[in-house]
């Protein structure tokens, strides 16, 4: 199983930007599609976005799509959100998930995720 660990969340201000980056380990971690997904107090854990094994593909959330962005380092064991133009709306915990299938938006078919980290964005 894959081991993930999220870093960088923070406090921002509205239309300011923050990168939260997972770093992996355990296992070859080219092997594995990853993913991004977010919960805020009350509601139910979001998809945000997902990138494949090689890094050629991704997708978004329709929230999300224009605004942040999923890259991952394989060398690095490391997959990377960046997040532009944040709204009060993006403030949650940000999970990073590993799954051998791409692409994924349910969190139930993800095996392996991070801790997370909080994402809080001040009007």
């Amino acid at each position: 199983q894959v081991q993930l660990v999220e870093s960088g969340g923070g406090l921002v201000q509205a239309g300011g930007s923050l990168s939260v980056s997972c770093a992996a380990s355990g296992r070859t971690f080219s092997n594995y599609a990853m993913g991004w997904f977010r919960q805020a107090p009350g509601k139910e854990r979001e998809f945000v976005g997902a990138i494949s094994w090689g890094g050629t593909s991704t997708m978004y959330a329709d929230s999300v799509k224009g605004r942040f962005t999923i890259s991952r380092d394989n060398a690095k064991n490391t997959v990377y959100l960046q997040m532009n133009s944040l709204k009060p709306e993006d403030t949650a915990v940000y999970y990073c998930a590993a799954s051998p299938n791409y692409p994924l938006k349910l969190h139930r078919l993800y095996s392996a995720w991070g801790q997370g980290t909080q994402v809080t964005v001040s009007s």
